[in-house]
């Protein structure tokens, strides 16, 4: 889900006097009212390539990547990719400094030994940042997320890269598997109150590449999972934040969690089960457990960077650990995200955020 969160109440800071921040509400203030933007319904038609760019009219989406990569001593690395666009107002964007557009780029690379985050800024309209669906091309100054391919699927060939003072990364993603659309064909609920966003995934891509940390070139490939989100409110004022789960399993199957804390009440779960052909299954709250086990000290704060995962109905049981307990996403509005590994019932890999703490 990238960190999809604070980068609301952020970047409409960042806006100074374009738009008056709303009190916060929900976690990052993702739970303030948007009676001017475009709501989140059921029964949406996905068109493609149009929608893998932004869209008018809603005040929060992103394009975000994670890459689960090992090096040919079977070392293991995951890199993150995640660009955020939001909307000041609801209103058709214009070119040039009136635009009032806002984006972030966050990127990090983690190892078992480190972990490296940064990120960007940019105002709408300049060229600064921005995102085109054909041919699709995501960036945010030097970053880059671009299609390679000239035929239909826009993402069956990207180019993928970041970097940093202490990091930087060149991947090649392929995918032959198809898109997925998450919840009910799209409609991705995040609440019992009704919020939700449109949310698609490709969970298949295969990533190839070049890690530089702290000067040292690292050749890579691994599995890599994009996720789309757009949404207008996708969270309640008493949802506090949450964990997010994307899994590869050995299986070739594909798991995506959601775990929305609530400050009162019981977790809203949510999930999908993606089959090795790309078919799915809405896992509801009922059909799975997510049960945290050892905790870590970091940045200051208990965090659960061990967890049980159950869906009996998949005969899934699974224990979940992170590559690098320390991997906190040190950035403006901070949280945890990192790749882990799986053992059980199935072997697998896998990104964990936790947002929130």
């Amino acid at each position: 889900m990238g960190i999809r969160a604070g980068v609301l109440v952020l970047l409409m800071l960042l806006g100074g006097c374009d738009a008056q921040s709303p009190p916060e509400q929900g976690f990052a203030g993702l739970g303030t009212q948007a009676a001017e933007f475009t709501k989140v319904v059921p029964g949406r038609v996905f068109s493609f390539p149009a929608d893998h760019g932004a869209h008018d009219g809603f005040r929060i989406e992103w394009w975000y990547v994670t890459a689960n990569l090992k090096d040919a001593q079977g070392n293991d690395y995951g890199v993150q990719w995640t660009l955020f666009r939001s909307a000041l107002n609801a209103l058709p964007q214009s070119p040039g400094w009136n635009n009032q557009t806002l984006w972030l780029g966050h990127a990090a690379l983690t190892s078992a030994s480190v972990h490296y985050a940064a990120e960007r800024y940019a105002r709408g309209g300049v060229g600064q940042a921005g995102v085109d669906s054909a041919p699709f091309k995501a960036w945010i100054d030097d970053w880059h997320f671009s299609s390679q391919a000239s035929a239909a699927d826009p993402l069956a060939d990207m180019q993928l890269s970041a970097g940093d003072q202490h990091f930087s990364y060149q991947l090649r993603l392929t995918s032959t598997g198809p898109l997925v659309l998450q919840g009910e064909q799209g409609f991705s609920q995040k609440s019992e109150q009704g919020q939700a966003s449109y949310y698609y995934s490709q969970p298949f891509f295969q990533a190839s590449g070049t890690l530089i940390i702290d000067g040292k070139a690292v050749q890579v490939s691994g599995p890599a999972w994009l996720d789309r989100e757009w949404s207008s409110q996708p969270l309640t004022a008493n949802q506090s934040g949450w964990d997010w789960f994307s899994l590869h399993l050995d299986s070739g199957e594909q798991v995506m969690l959601y775990r929305m804390r609530q400050r009162q009440g019981e977790p809203y779960l949510t999930g999908t089960w993606i089959d090795a052909q790309g078919r799915t299954q809405v896992l509801h709250g009922s059909d799975f457990s997510l049960t945290p086990q050892d905790t870590s000290r970091v940045a200051g704060r208990r965090m659960p960077v061990r967890w049980a995962i159950k869906i009996p109905g998949k005969h899934l049981d699974i224990t979940l650990e992170a590559v690098n307990a320390k991997a906190w996403m040190d950035l403006r509005i901070p949280y945890w995200e990192g790749p882990v590994r799986l053992s059980g019932s199935q072997a697998g890999q896998g990104y964990l955020e936790m947002t929130g703490y």
